[in-house]
């Protein structure tokens, strides 16, 4: 007998209202929150124990934003005491704060892959998986 596939519902303890963002958040991290924060409480999708992965979130893309700054205005070069052309420090912050806001962006359900791929986890019929009710 097949049955029908489970909705998908909210979170449990998923947050009603968007907190204000951490007073120790530096001023990138803070626009980030209030741009991402109230989507994720409008669709259910956080609850406040998830809160420090998007404060992780949100002070990758400020680290990220800072080092481009960095390197925009001294360049992604250096030239050593030594005479030799080095790369940037900053410019391996960049790389650094970019890997980490995507893969925590995707953690989070930001990303159109990540969106498409989170169907909820709610037990129900799956005829695409095989395996039904498990």
């Amino acid at each position: 007998m097949r049955g029908r596939k489970a909705q998908v519902s909210a979170l449990d303890g998923a947050l009603s209202s968007a907190p204000p963002a951490p007073k120790w958040l530096p001023t990138h991290a803070k626009a980030e929150w209030r741009r991402v924060v109230p989507q994720l409480v409008v669709d259910r999708k956080i609850a406040a124990h998830e809160l420090g992965t998007v404060e992780a979130y949100c002070l990758a893309v400020a680290n990220m934003r800072t080092a481009e700054a960095i390197v925009s205005k001294d360049g992604p070069t250096y030239v050593s005491p030594t005479g030799e052309l080095k790369r940037h420090p900053a410019t391996t912050l960049v790389k650094e704060a970019v890997e980490a806001s995507r893969r925590l962006a995707a953690e989070l359900g930001l990303t159109p892959a990540s969106r498409s791929k989170n169907s909820g986890g709610a037990i129900g019929n799956d005829d695409a998986d095989g395996l039904g009710d498990i």
